[in-house]
């Protein structure tokens, strides 16, 4: 921009430059009549992103300027593109009518849309929560807020790194604000993955915060939300309010409350847990995470919640205990739950379209959705009020009809109106005195013209009278000469002819200024009435925030006996035992990638604190020990979130936390390697443990030579068998045999393998758990299978048979020097001409692709040919 201040600047790029400084780190989209524009860098990289051309224009004396803009029609095609790309986009708009100013006119940036905070449908995803997070770096702690602006849901909480890094990764923001001096702690604690923006220091100071928080409540503590005492969390949630402010995000009476994420209210799952588990993404392309098997919810508040328990699933057995027994009672009554669900389906999204109410976003199409969320929440209160379960009827007692809204959006609006609220024809008849009559002349002029003219012929006897409109005086009744002398004294001559005069009425003025200021003027008393009508509703945010939480709390529990009834879960008893017992269990996402005919293959699984602590699986790879790992933790977690689970029967003790090493994941790009991220997983556990933990252990010290593997493995397995303070339950898979020693050692640790059954060379995977620890691993078998060369196949089986030979020596080293090279010559084909016979069809011959068939044949015949006499 700074060509731009060398020459003499025109009216429109110097009011253009002074708005831009206010939003120096913002796409600036200036309205210009019809178009919203781009200048300088802010063209070039909206055409860029949106793919549009870019041009320059002159910008006074001897300068050009690069220019990007599109039809103001088209921002909702483009907003969400510019946004997408991470972008901060200040919406510049006209405030006054152009036809009404002489020279410049009158602009301000009417809304700043960053990728956290936003209210535009085609910016959010309506399945998913859009957050923008808050990270603030006490001396002790971290605190972290999250808001959602389109929904109104406030939370924050506070913690150590790991909690911190964990809350993060579950709620996934689009955006995190932080202060300027803390930028390498938020790289250091996050990386690079999320759009982060940095607001001055003094923003994060807790009396400031404090006071913002207070205020904007109208409270004189913060001690009704549950985080006075949390002092991190304060800072980070008021600087929320501020850069609402800054963003000119000014209407937020839908953010009605803060709540606290308590830590003790949820299990622990770290961010390894939940990205080893693919709870909400999977790990790679075409990967399906659990979540999409559970969402079978029926509204975008509804998934949105769902996705909130499955990365906070509950401690509390009371809690979970409720959410069980009213999805039992679905199940059981097959007509009351396809009625909710139908209902649930006309919905919507009541959680967002709230709000919209609240900012004075809401368009008129939207309000009659509000209107059919509030009709159809109605069926659902009469299928629950009467229910003879108590938990369901007490969901209804929470449910606010609003019938006093619900009526007046019925009487006054109309059923099929357009989406903006300045086009008319948005009110229905009867409301408004003045809109009906002025609806009556700009829509049915005529027939109000002939009604004047039938009046006044049977009042004057003048029985060709016509009525009639000129540019020049407008309407005017004209009296053929015959009749003039009938024509009344109020009527005022304007024109002679030569066979007829042309009168007006003051009737005809008065009509005539109406008909022509008709339209402007019943768009204006519709627009007040239905502005009346979106400050009406607004009276309504709190009760139907309320309902929208309820309905969507219901529509997952309704989610979960769908999906149960569909795959065949079963309640699970969810206790504050110690022990888990599942029986016949299934890993909820991979039963239903199976192909058709295929079934899955179930597993009991028994952990305790007392008897069997660490269950040892070995096992071939590609057996299923991974499968089973993660099986178990979903059977858990599925458990305490409140669902049914794929198993016949499944007992769990309350789990605090769940562990998991499961699979490798490099990080190159911070030069960590496989081995070193396994590391640091491990230590994570190992420095988190509770006596309520479950820990899943995948192949630990893999990434290593076999001795380090071994050692480091052995090692780990002591520490969670000999812990002072906890026993934690431990599933531990793994290729090195060796440890199937430990459960001679120690008396909680306990041999199990994936069995599998060998029928000649091949190997038949069973995938079923049985005691006992696996003689060895058949890595070769899975080679082959996996379609390594032949050769190599057979060198490998070559080496191992030797090395096997005699296993009672443990000198490696010279076993291994003493293994048969595979590089020696045969200089039996240059003596004899059989061989080199041989050797030739050898040659030809592609090992990788012969079939056994043809092996044989060529067998035969390099036989034959050795048999023939030299």
């Amino acid at each position: 921009m700074s060509k731009t201040k060398d020459a003499k600047e025109t009216p429109l790029m110097k009011q253009y430059n002074a708005i831009k400084a206010k939003y120096p780190g913002a796409l600036l989209l200036f309205r210009v009549g019809d178009f919203y524009e781009t200048f300088g860098e802010d063209a070039v990289k909206a055409a860029k992103v949106l793919d549009i051309v870019l041009t320059k224009r002159a910008n006074g004396s001897a300068s050009h300027i690069e220019l990007a803009g599109f039809p103001h029609h088209a921002m909702d095609t483009y907003l969400p593109k510019l946004v997408r790309a991470g972008n901060r986009v200040a919406i510049c708009d006209q405030l006054e009518d152009p036809k009404s100013v002489k020279g410049i006119v009158k602009r301000g940036v009417t809304e700043l849309v960053t990728p956290g905070l936003s209210f535009n449908d085609n910016v959010l995803d309506k399945r998913s929560n859009n957050f923008l997070a808050s990270i603030y770096f006490g001396k002790n702690y971290i605190g972290v807020s999250f808001l959602d602006l389109s929904t109104g849901e406030f939370m924050a909480a506070r913690g150590n790194e790991d909690y911190i890094s964990k809350l993060i990764q579950g709620f996934n923001p689009s955006e995190i604000i932080y202060s300027k001096p803390d930028y390498q702690k938020v790289e250091g604690l996050i990386g690079d993955e999320y759009n982060l923006f940095s607001l001055d220091e003094w923003i994060f100071s807790y009396d400031f915060t404090y006071e913002k928080l207070t205020g904007h409540f109208k409270t004189s503590s913060l001690k009704g939300f549950g985080i006075e005492e949390l002092g991190e969390a304060i800072i980070s949630a008021g600087a929320v309010l501020q850069y609402l402010e800054e963003t000119e995000h000014r209407e937020t009476d839908h953010i009605s409350a803060i709540s606290r994420i308590d830590e003790d209210k949820y299990v622990w799952l770290d961010k390894f847990t939940i990205r080893n588990l693919e709870l909400i993404y999977p790990q790679n392309d075409g990967g399906v995470p659990l979540i999409t098997i559970l969402d079978g919810t029926e509204t975008p508040m509804g998934s949105r919640m769902l996705k909130k328990w499955m990365v906070l699933p509950l401690k509390d057995t009371s809690a979970i205990s409720e959410r069980h027994k009213i999805v039992e009672a679905f199940l059981a009554d097959e007509e009351i739950l396809e009625s909710i669900r139908a209902s649930l389906k006309q919905i919507g999204d009541l959680e967002r379209l709230i709000s919209k109410v609240a900012v004075g976003r809401i368009n008129p199409r939207e309000l009659n959705q509000l209107k059919k969320a509030l009709n159809n929440t109605r069926p659902i209160y009469d299928q629950l009020i009467d229910h003879k379960l108590p938990e369901i009827k007490q969901l209804a007692d929470q449910i606010n009809l609003c019938e006093v809204l619900l009526q007046k959006i019925e009487h006054e609006l109309k059923e099929d109106v357009p989406i903006v609220s300045n086009q008319g024809n948005i009110i229905k008849e009867g409301i408004n005195e003045e809109l009906d009559e002025l609806r009556k002349i700009a829509y049915s002029g005529k027939d109000y013209l002939v009604q004047i003219q039938k009046r006044e012929i049977e009042r004057t006897g003048i029985s060709s009278l016509k009525i009639a409109y000129n540019k020049v005086f407008g309407y005017y009744l004209e009296v053929s000469n015959a009749h003039k002398d009938k024509v009344p004294q109020e009527w005022i001559r304007k024109q002679t002819l030569v066979n007829a005069e042309r009168y007006i009425t003051e009737e005809l003025k008065v009509y005539e200024e109406k008909i022509l200021n008709a339209e402007d003027k019943l768009i204006v008393i519709e627009q007040r009435i239905y502005q009346d009508l979106v400050r009406a509703a607004a009276e309504y945010v709190t009760p139907i925030q309320n309902n929208a939480r309820i309905l969507a709390k219901l529509d997952c529990l309704v989610s979960f006996a769908c999906i149960a009834k569909a795959n065949n879960y079963k309640k699970p008893d969810v206790n504050d035992g110690t022990s888990i017992d599942i029986k016949e269990g299934r890993h909820p996402v991979i039963e239903q990638q199976l192909p058709l005919g295929e079934s899955y293959v179930p597993n009991s699984v028994y952990l305790d604190n007392d008897s069997q602590q660490i269950m040892i699986i070995t096992g071939p790879n590609m057996a299923g020990k991974s499968a089973l790992l993660r099986q178990t933790a979903l059977i858990v977690l599925m458990a305490q979130m409140g669902s049914f689970v794929p198993a016949e029967s499944a007992t769990i003790g309350i789990i605090d936390k769940v562990f998991t090493r499961v699979g490798a994941s490099d990080n190159l790009s911070r030069g960590e390697s496989t081995f070193m991220v396994e590391m640091i997983e491990t230590a994570s556990i190992l420095n988190n443990l509770s006596d309520r933990s479950l820990v899943l252990m995948d192949e630990i010290g893999r990434g290593t030579s076999t001795y380090d593997g071994v050692s480091i493995a052995w090692a780990i397995v002591e520490f969670l068998h000999n812990h002072q303070d906890f026993r934690a339950k431990t599933l531990f898979a793994t290729h090195y045999h060796e440890l199937n020693q430990l459960a001679d050692d120690f008396v909680r640790i306990k041999n199990f393998n994936v069995s599998v059954k060998e029928v000649g060379d091949k190997i038949i995977f069973m995938r079923k758990l049985k005691e006992g620890g696996s003689e060895h691993s058949f890595g070769i078998h899975v080679a082959q299978l996996a379609g390594m060369p032949n050769n190599v196949v057979i060198r490998a089986n070559e080496i191992m048979h030797f090395l096997e030979k005699d296993k009672s020596k443990n000198d490696t080293k010279k076993k291994l020097e003493a293994v048969p090279k595979a590089n020696y010559q045969m200089n039996l084909f240059e003596a004899d001409p059989r061989f080199k016979e041989v050797s030739t069809m050898m040659e030809a011959l592609d090992i990788n692709t012969i079939s056994p068939v043809e092996a044989l044949l060529k067998l035969n015949e390099i036989q034959k040919i050795l048999k023939k006499k030299n």
